[in-house]
Protein backbone atom coordinates (compact mmCIF):
# COMPACT_ATOMS: atom_id res chain seq x y z
CA UNK A 1 0.00 0.00 0.00
CA UNK A 2 1.50 2.99 -0.89
CA UNK A 3 1.09 5.73 1.88
CA UNK A 4 0.21 9.74 1.20
CA UNK A 5 2.27 11.59 -0.30
CA UNK A 6 4.26 14.35 2.10
CA UNK A 7 2.66 17.80 1.55
CA UNK A 8 4.95 19.81 3.21
CA UNK A 9 4.54 22.23 5.72
CA UNK A 10 1.59 23.26 7.56
CA UNK A 11 -0.20 26.84 6.20
CA UNK A 12 0.58 29.57 8.77
CA UNK A 13 -2.89 30.94 10.24
CA UNK A 14 -1.90 32.63 13.37
CA UNK A 15 0.68 32.64 16.90
CA UNK A 16 0.26 34.02 19.71
CA UNK A 17 1.91 33.72 23.33
CA UNK A 18 0.55 33.55 27.15
CA UNK A 19 2.34 34.38 30.23
CA UNK A 20 3.42 31.10 31.32
CA UNK A 21 3.55 27.41 29.61
CA UNK A 22 0.42 27.50 27.70
CA UNK A 23 -0.94 24.05 29.62
CA UNK A 24 -4.31 24.04 28.69
CA UNK A 25 -6.98 25.14 26.33
CA UNK A 26 -10.07 24.88 23.78
CA UNK A 27 -11.75 25.67 20.54
CA UNK A 28 -15.31 27.13 21.91
CA UNK A 29 -18.54 26.55 19.86
CA UNK A 30 -18.36 27.65 16.40
CA UNK A 31 -14.76 27.78 16.42
CA UNK A 32 -14.93 31.47 17.48
CA UNK A 33 -12.77 31.69 20.12
CA UNK A 34 -9.61 29.94 21.49
CA UNK A 35 -9.39 29.97 25.07
CA UNK A 36 -6.15 28.80 26.86
CA UNK A 37 -5.15 28.83 30.35
CA UNK A 38 -0.90 28.78 31.43
CA UNK A 39 0.70 27.82 34.48
CA UNK A 40 1.12 30.72 35.81
CA UNK A 41 -2.49 30.86 36.57
CA UNK A 42 -3.73 33.06 33.75
CA UNK A 43 -6.79 32.78 31.38
CA UNK A 44 -6.92 34.16 27.79
CA UNK A 45 -9.27 34.13 25.17
CA UNK A 46 -8.28 34.58 21.48
CA UNK A 47 -10.16 35.42 18.18
CA UNK A 48 -10.23 32.07 16.14
CA UNK A 49 -9.93 33.66 12.93
CA UNK A 50 -7.81 36.47 13.53
CA UNK A 51 -5.91 35.29 16.91
CA UNK A 52 -6.29 38.98 18.55
CA UNK A 53 -6.37 38.63 22.26
CA UNK A 54 -9.78 39.34 23.08
CA UNK A 55 -9.29 39.50 26.71
CA UNK A 56 -6.73 38.08 29.33
CA UNK A 57 -7.18 37.58 32.97
CA UNK A 58 -4.21 36.90 34.97
CA UNK A 59 -3.79 34.92 38.23
CA UNK A 60 -6.76 33.02 38.18
CA UNK A 61 -5.16 30.39 39.80
CA UNK A 62 -2.76 30.33 42.83
CA UNK A 63 -0.25 28.16 41.63
CA UNK A 64 -1.18 27.95 38.02
CA UNK A 65 -3.82 26.31 35.85
CA UNK A 66 -3.73 22.40 35.61
CA UNK A 67 -6.99 21.98 33.47
CA UNK A 68 -9.99 23.20 31.02
CA UNK A 69 -12.77 22.07 29.49
CA UNK A 70 -14.95 24.03 26.88
CA UNK A 71 -19.05 23.70 27.58
CA UNK A 72 -19.93 20.89 24.06
CA UNK A 73 -22.42 23.71 23.03
CA UNK A 74 -22.62 27.02 25.24
CA UNK A 75 -20.21 29.93 25.60
CA UNK A 76 -18.83 28.49 28.25
CA UNK A 77 -15.86 26.84 29.80
CA UNK A 78 -14.33 25.80 32.88
CA UNK A 79 -10.62 25.98 34.36
CA UNK A 80 -9.11 24.10 37.36
CA UNK A 81 -6.03 24.76 39.44
CA UNK A 82 -3.48 24.08 41.66
CA UNK A 83 -5.63 25.94 44.29
CA UNK A 84 -8.47 23.34 44.19
CA UNK A 85 -10.68 25.32 42.56
CA UNK A 86 -12.93 24.98 39.74
CA UNK A 87 -13.70 28.60 37.53
CA UNK A 88 -16.79 28.78 35.64
CA UNK A 89 -16.71 31.38 32.34
CA UNK A 90 -18.66 33.03 30.28
CA UNK A 91 -16.42 33.71 27.09
CA UNK A 92 -18.55 36.60 25.95
CA UNK A 93 -18.76 38.50 29.25
CA UNK A 94 -15.04 37.67 30.34
CA UNK A 95 -16.30 36.86 33.69
CA UNK A 96 -16.44 33.72 36.45
CA UNK A 97 -20.10 33.00 36.56
CA UNK A 98 -19.29 30.73 39.45
CA UNK A 99 -16.01 29.67 41.61
CA UNK A 100 -16.10 25.72 43.52
CA UNK A 101 -14.18 25.36 46.11
CA UNK A 102 -13.22 21.85 45.79
CA UNK A 103 -10.98 20.84 48.16
CA UNK A 104 -7.15 21.34 49.53
CA UNK A 105 -5.92 19.25 46.43
CA UNK A 106 -5.24 20.11 43.03
CA UNK A 107 -7.85 19.59 40.58
CA UNK A 108 -5.91 17.76 37.79
CA UNK A 109 -8.89 16.54 35.25
CA UNK A 110 -12.00 17.94 34.45
CA UNK A 111 -14.61 17.39 31.62
CA UNK A 112 -18.11 18.29 30.34
CA UNK A 113 -20.72 15.60 29.62
CA UNK A 114 -21.62 15.47 25.99
CA UNK A 115 -24.88 17.22 26.53
CA UNK A 116 -22.92 20.23 28.92
CA UNK A 117 -25.66 19.41 31.65
CA UNK A 118 -23.20 17.77 33.68
CA UNK A 119 -19.08 18.77 34.62
CA UNK A 120 -16.76 16.23 36.21
CA UNK A 121 -13.79 17.24 38.03
CA UNK A 122 -11.32 14.99 39.87
CA UNK A 123 -9.33 15.81 42.87
CA UNK A 124 -6.67 13.38 44.52
CA UNK A 125 -8.82 10.23 45.27
CA UNK A 126 -12.15 11.47 44.29
CA UNK A 127 -14.47 12.57 41.55
CA UNK A 128 -17.15 15.20 41.68
CA UNK A 129 -20.17 16.13 39.43
CA UNK A 130 -21.79 19.24 39.13
CA UNK A 131 -24.00 21.48 37.23
CA UNK A 132 -23.13 23.96 35.10
CA UNK A 133 -24.14 26.95 38.00
CA UNK A 134 -22.14 25.14 39.93
CA UNK A 135 -24.08 23.29 42.33
CA UNK A 136 -23.03 20.36 43.66
CA UNK A 137 -24.68 16.93 41.94
CA UNK A 138 -22.72 14.40 43.42
CA UNK A 139 -19.26 13.47 45.25
CA UNK A 140 -17.71 9.77 44.73
CA UNK A 141 -16.14 7.55 47.37
CA UNK A 142 -12.07 7.22 48.23
CA UNK A 143 -10.74 5.57 44.76
CA UNK A 144 -7.50 3.51 45.76
CA UNK A 145 -5.25 5.82 44.58
CA UNK A 146 -5.58 9.79 42.88
CA UNK A 147 -7.61 9.72 39.61
CA UNK A 148 -5.05 9.81 36.61
CA UNK A 149 -7.73 10.33 34.23
CA UNK A 150 -11.99 10.35 33.60
CA UNK A 151 -13.62 11.00 30.74
CA UNK A 152 -17.48 10.96 29.82
CA UNK A 153 -19.08 7.37 28.13
CA UNK A 154 -22.22 9.40 26.63
CA UNK A 155 -24.52 11.47 29.08
CA UNK A 156 -24.69 8.17 31.11
CA UNK A 157 -21.96 7.39 32.23
CA UNK A 158 -18.46 8.96 34.02
CA UNK A 159 -15.28 6.78 33.73
CA UNK A 160 -12.09 7.07 35.76
CA UNK A 161 -8.98 5.64 35.93
CA UNK A 162 -6.85 5.06 39.13
CA UNK A 163 -4.20 2.53 39.97
CA UNK A 164 -5.93 -1.15 39.11
CA UNK A 165 -8.90 -0.54 37.50
CA UNK A 166 -11.66 1.79 35.68
CA UNK A 167 -14.77 2.48 36.91
CA UNK A 168 -18.25 3.77 35.48
CA UNK A 169 -20.17 5.39 37.38
CA UNK A 170 -23.79 6.36 36.93
CA UNK A 171 -24.07 9.98 36.00
CA UNK A 172 -27.69 10.70 38.11
CA UNK A 173 -26.54 8.88 41.46
CA UNK A 174 -22.41 8.25 40.97
CA UNK A 175 -23.03 4.73 41.98
CA UNK A 176 -20.81 2.41 40.21
CA UNK A 177 -22.24 0.27 36.96
CA UNK A 178 -18.73 -1.64 36.34
CA UNK A 179 -15.43 -2.11 37.63
CA UNK A 180 -12.69 -3.09 35.12
CA UNK A 181 -9.72 -4.46 37.33
CA UNK A 182 -6.17 -4.75 36.02
CA UNK A 183 -3.49 -4.82 38.50
CA UNK A 184 -1.35 -2.02 37.39
CA UNK A 185 -0.69 1.52 37.78
CA UNK A 186 -3.12 3.60 34.96
CA UNK A 187 -1.89 6.85 33.63
CA UNK A 188 -3.83 7.83 30.92
CA UNK A 189 -7.57 7.05 29.80
CA UNK A 190 -9.16 7.04 26.49
CA UNK A 191 -13.07 5.84 25.35
CA UNK A 192 -14.02 4.95 22.02
CA UNK A 193 -16.64 7.00 20.74
CA UNK A 194 -18.75 3.62 20.20
CA UNK A 195 -18.61 3.42 23.58
CA UNK A 196 -17.19 -0.21 24.09
CA UNK A 197 -13.66 -0.04 24.44
CA UNK A 198 -11.58 1.23 27.30
CA UNK A 199 -8.14 2.07 26.43
CA UNK A 200 -5.39 2.80 29.21
CA UNK A 201 -1.39 4.00 28.85
CA UNK A 202 0.21 1.84 31.99
CA UNK A 203 3.22 2.82 34.05
CA UNK A 204 4.80 -0.63 33.01
CA UNK A 205 5.22 0.79 29.42
CA UNK A 206 2.14 -0.96 27.87
CA UNK A 207 -1.36 -0.27 26.69
CA UNK A 208 -4.17 -2.24 28.34
CA UNK A 209 -7.30 -2.08 26.89
CA UNK A 210 -10.92 -3.76 27.58
CA UNK A 211 -14.35 -4.64 25.81
CA UNK A 212 -17.13 -3.63 27.92
CA UNK A 213 -19.39 -5.85 25.85
CA UNK A 214 -17.53 -8.85 27.47
CA UNK A 215 -14.88 -7.20 30.07
CA UNK A 216 -12.55 -9.28 28.38
CA UNK A 217 -8.88 -7.58 28.61
CA UNK A 218 -5.67 -7.42 26.46
CA UNK A 219 -2.37 -5.63 26.36
CA UNK A 220 -0.10 -4.19 23.90
CA UNK A 221 3.69 -3.31 25.26
CA UNK A 222 6.80 -3.09 24.08
CA UNK A 223 6.47 0.58 23.86
CA UNK A 224 10.31 2.71 24.95
CA UNK A 225 7.92 5.01 27.46
CA UNK A 226 4.34 5.36 29.54
CA UNK A 227 1.99 5.88 27.12
CA UNK A 228 0.85 9.22 28.08
CA UNK A 229 -0.23 10.43 24.25
CA UNK A 230 -3.85 8.31 23.33
CA UNK A 231 -6.37 9.11 20.45
CA UNK A 232 -9.48 7.39 18.86
CA UNK A 233 -10.98 8.64 16.08
CA UNK A 234 -14.63 9.06 15.78
CA UNK A 235 -15.42 5.88 14.16
CA UNK A 236 -13.54 4.04 16.75
CA UNK A 237 -11.61 2.48 14.34
CA UNK A 238 -7.95 3.64 14.97
CA UNK A 239 -6.17 4.08 18.32
CA UNK A 240 -3.24 6.25 17.85
CA UNK A 241 -0.57 5.74 21.35
CA UNK A 242 2.39 7.41 21.92
CA UNK A 243 4.84 6.19 24.40
CA UNK A 244 7.90 7.09 22.29
CA UNK A 245 9.42 8.80 18.73
CA UNK A 246 6.95 6.88 16.84
CA UNK A 247 3.06 6.93 16.73
CA UNK A 248 1.84 3.16 16.84
CA UNK A 249 -1.90 2.64 15.80
CA UNK A 250 -3.85 -0.07 16.59
CA UNK A 251 -6.96 -1.02 14.34
CA UNK A 252 -9.89 -2.21 15.84
CA UNK A 253 -11.42 -3.17 12.23
CA UNK A 254 -12.13 -6.68 11.50
CA UNK A 255 -12.35 -8.11 14.91
CA UNK A 256 -8.43 -6.03 15.51
CA UNK A 257 -6.09 -5.53 17.22
CA UNK A 258 -5.79 -8.92 18.39
CA UNK A 259 -3.42 -11.09 16.02
CA UNK A 260 -2.75 -7.86 13.85
CA UNK A 261 0.55 -5.45 13.45
CA UNK A 262 -0.37 -2.18 14.15
CA UNK A 263 0.52 0.68 11.97
CA UNK A 264 3.70 2.82 12.95
CA UNK A 265 4.36 6.49 11.87
CA UNK A 266 7.93 7.16 12.18
CA UNK A 267 9.36 10.95 11.77
CA UNK A 268 9.41 12.66 15.40
CA UNK A 269 12.35 12.87 16.41
CA UNK A 270 11.99 12.67 20.25
CA UNK A 271 8.96 11.50 22.21
CA UNK A 272 5.13 11.67 21.36
CA UNK A 273 3.50 14.29 23.96
CA UNK A 274 -0.18 14.42 22.34
CA UNK A 275 -2.10 13.17 20.04
CA UNK A 276 -5.50 14.10 19.04
CA UNK A 277 -7.71 13.26 15.57
CA UNK A 278 -10.03 15.53 13.73
CA UNK A 279 -13.35 15.51 13.95
CA UNK A 280 -13.85 14.43 10.50
CA UNK A 281 -11.64 11.55 8.01
CA UNK A 282 -9.21 9.79 9.33
CA UNK A 283 -6.76 13.01 9.98
CA UNK A 284 -4.24 12.60 13.49
CA UNK A 285 -2.07 15.22 14.89
CA UNK A 286 0.83 14.54 16.82
CA UNK A 287 2.99 17.09 18.48
CA UNK A 288 6.74 15.83 20.72
CA UNK A 289 8.64 17.28 23.29
CA UNK A 290 11.00 19.22 21.23
CA UNK A 291 8.08 21.24 19.15
CA UNK A 292 7.92 19.18 16.69
CA UNK A 293 3.77 18.90 14.99
CA UNK A 294 2.58 16.49 12.26
CA UNK A 295 -0.69 15.41 10.15
CA UNK A 296 -0.94 12.17 9.23
CA UNK A 297 -3.42 11.24 7.02
CA UNK A 298 -3.95 7.55 7.89
CA UNK A 299 -5.77 3.74 6.61
CA UNK A 300 -8.13 1.91 8.05
CA UNK A 301 -5.67 -0.92 8.93
CA UNK A 302 -3.46 2.32 11.14
CA UNK A 303 -1.33 2.69 8.30
CA UNK A 304 -0.43 6.27 6.48
CA UNK A 305 2.01 8.90 6.16
CA UNK A 306 2.54 12.54 6.79
CA UNK A 307 0.73 15.69 5.06
CA UNK A 308 1.57 18.21 6.35
CA UNK A 309 4.61 19.48 9.60
CA UNK A 310 5.17 22.48 11.83
CA UNK A 311 7.61 23.45 14.59
CA UNK A 312 6.45 25.47 17.49
CA UNK A 313 8.40 26.62 20.57
CA UNK A 314 9.08 24.21 23.14
CA UNK A 315 7.49 20.98 23.93
CA UNK A 316 3.88 20.40 22.80
CA UNK A 317 1.37 20.18 26.03
CA UNK A 318 -1.99 20.00 23.99
CA UNK A 319 -3.41 19.79 20.00
CA UNK A 320 -6.74 20.94 19.29
CA UNK A 321 -8.82 20.10 16.23
CA UNK A 322 -10.98 22.76 15.08
CA UNK A 323 -14.24 21.73 14.93
CA UNK A 324 -14.62 22.08 11.55
CA UNK A 325 -11.67 20.12 10.62
CA UNK A 326 -10.18 23.26 8.73
CA UNK A 327 -7.68 24.27 11.73
CA UNK A 328 -4.80 22.89 14.16
CA UNK A 329 -4.37 24.37 17.49
CA UNK A 330 -0.86 23.73 19.46
CA UNK A 331 -0.09 25.21 22.71
CA UNK A 332 3.79 24.75 23.90
CA UNK A 333 5.93 24.89 26.72
CA UNK A 334 7.06 28.35 25.94
CA UNK A 335 3.70 29.98 26.25
CA UNK A 336 3.23 29.75 22.51
CA UNK A 337 0.16 29.12 20.90
CA UNK A 338 -0.05 28.60 17.16
CA UNK A 339 -2.76 27.64 14.73
CA UNK A 340 -2.25 26.12 11.38
CA UNK A 341 -4.51 26.01 8.33
CA UNK A 342 -5.30 22.72 7.11
CA UNK A 343 -7.60 22.59 4.21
Amino acid sequence: MTSPRFAGELRSGWSATVDDYAIAGGWMPGDRALVVGDTAGGVHAFDGASGVCSWARQWMHDGGVMAMAVHPSEAIFATAGQDGRVLIWDVSMAEVQATIEVGRSWVEHLAWSPDGQCLAAASSRRVFVYRSDGSEIWRSGTHPSTVSALAWSGNGELATACYGRVTFLDAVSGKARQTLEWKGSLVSMVLSPSGDIVACGSQDNSVHFWRRSTAEDSMMSGYQGKPLALAFDDSSTLLATGGGNDVTVWSFAGGGPEGSRPGTLTAHEQPVSTLSFARQGMRLASGDRVGGVIVWSLYEDGEGGPVGVGVVGGHVAELFWRRDGNGLAALDARGGVTVWRVG
